[in-house]
């Protein structure tokens, strides 16, 4: 009978690389507490803690606890997934915030999840009953970006802006990865929804941070800066879509313009209001330029996403990553 070779507890094989990925930034007062949880859950897995520049005791103290520690210089969460999708090789990677706030126990479901229904990304929908953790503000900026990326993407995933994920490696080295800040996490999620990748969702403790821990996000311009990232996302991989509201606003509004200059064309055969004529021929023409942009970008980004999509399937699936270990055994 042919049956997995995988751990009793785990549900996953041994012989499969899982790295825990945590971007830092002054995180000394949780760091250590963080890495000790993931060791305790991920007894095999190899844990890398990349320094955005922090201020603090973050690496040194990261290093005592036994996490693998690098150092990005260039300041922004986006900038050091990019660093760290690129330096670390491993099968499955565990994406999470330095700052205790996730529950290192739903990595083991999460990447159960990931293995046994061959998916690239399991996302952690945060849940709390602490206010403190999850504050208003960026619980209701959090919702209200999410259905927007629901809306125009697909709404396979409830919670855009999770810190906690987990990763197959086809999805990490053909992921572009051009954010530079906190809205990585809504280009991870558009990327998979837009390429179809396989996905699911479990839900995970959120908890409060510990004393010292200050959170990095600024409620309103990291959200003013994630709400432009999903405008320039639908510009990229929707043109069509994009351009045509714009056409449509632009048709419409010149429409309304020559309304009264055909009024009164029609009543007295004169054009008193040349200026108002101009300009609505020119924003129902400039509306004609802005659809055909639209047809000819959409065109533009199907190529772009077949590309990535071959640059995706090029990379060997999970249970193929290692053909001399095989996963499977006969009994």
């Amino acid at each position: 009978m042919i049956v997995p070779a995988a751990h009793s507890e785990t549900g996953w094989p041994h012989t499969l690389r899982v790295a825990v990925l945590i971007p830092c930034y002054n995180e000394a007062a949780a760091i250590a507490g963080v890495v000790a949880d993931f060791r305790r859950s991920l007894p095999d897995a190899e844990i890398y803690v990349y320094d955005n520049d922090s201020q603090d005791e973050t690496g040194p103290l990261a290093l005592q606890a036994g996490a693998h520690v690098w150092r990005e210089m260039l300041r922004g969460k986006g900038n050091v997934v990019r660093r760290m999708f690129s330096d670390v090789e491993a099968d499955i990677y565990v994406l999470v915030d330095g700052d205790g706030t996730y529950e290192a126990s739903s990595a083991t479901e999460m990447i159960r999840m990931l293995f046994q229904n061959h998916l690239d990304m399991v996302n952690g929908a945060r849940v709390s009953s602490h206010l403190a953790a999850y504050r208003t503000g960026h619980r209701t900026g959090n919702t209200l970006l999410s259905g927007v990326v629901a809306w125009i993407f697909g709404d396979r995933i409830t919670d855009l802006l999770s810190g906690y994920r987990v990763l197959s490696r086809r999805f990490v080295k053909s992921f572009p990865a051009l954010s530079s800040g906190f809205e990585i996490e809504t280009e991870l999620t558009v990327h998979a929804l837009e390429l179809k990748l396989p996905l699911g969702e479990i839900e995970t403790p959120y908890s409060e941070r510990v004393e010292g821990s200050v959170s990095k996000l600024r409620t309103y311009s990291d959200g003013l800066r994630i709400m432009r990232t999903i405008v320039w996302l639908v510009k990229q991989e929707r043109p069509l879509q994009f351009f045509s509201i714009a056409a449509s606003a632009l048709f419409i509004l010149g429409v309304t313009l020559s309304i009264p200059v055909f009024v009164e064309y029609h009543r007295t055969g004169l054009v008193p209001r040349l200026p108002t004529a101009i300009l609505s021929m020119g924003m129902v023409l400039f509306s004609f330029l802005s659809l055909a942009c639209g047809l000819i970008l959409d065109s533009v980004a199907l190529g772009r996403k077949e590309a990535k999509r071959m640059v995706y399937l090029s990379i060997p699936c999970m249970a193929a990553a290692r053909p001399d270990e095989s996963w499977l055994e006969s009994e």
